[in-house]
């Protein structure tokens, strides 16, 4: 089960962290990846890491904005949003690859989701 967190409205330049957390030991084994849905469009690929972080990918709209990370003590896999845009304006999704395959941005190839955080940018 994953907990999707740290949403809400902020002005266009600003920051949001969201948080996932994983129940369950094997979480931290899992490839992570986080994905966004704005309302009347598909959902869409943001980031993803890899289990040890040593794999990480974003999507070429958030490159050099949004990071991920993970603390698998923790249990728990952030998104930290940097100079957030009103396009990034939508509900945020993370979700984990327990099977293995790992194609990292098809959302089809994630098995366990997180219920979305919404995030709001105002202009």
């Amino acid at each position: 089960q994953l907990q999707a967190s740290g949403g809400g409205l902020v002005q266009a330049g600003g920051s949001l962290r969201l948080s996932c957390v994983g129940s369950g030991g094997m979480f931290r084994s899992y490839p992570v990846g986080w994905f966004r849905q704005a309302p009347g469009k598909e959902r869409e690929f943001v980031a993803a890491s890899n289990w040890s972080s040593r794999q990480i990918y974003y999507a070429d709209s958030v490159k050099g904005r949004f990071t991920i990370s993970r603390d698998n003590d923790k249990n728990t896999v952030y998104l930290q949003m940097n100079s957030l845009k009103p396009e990034d304006t939508a509900v945020y999704y993370c979700a984990a690859d327990t099977i293995g395959l790992w194609r990292y941005n098809r959302a089809a190839e994630y098995d366990y989701w997180g219920q979305g955080t919404l995030v709001t940018v105002s202009s």
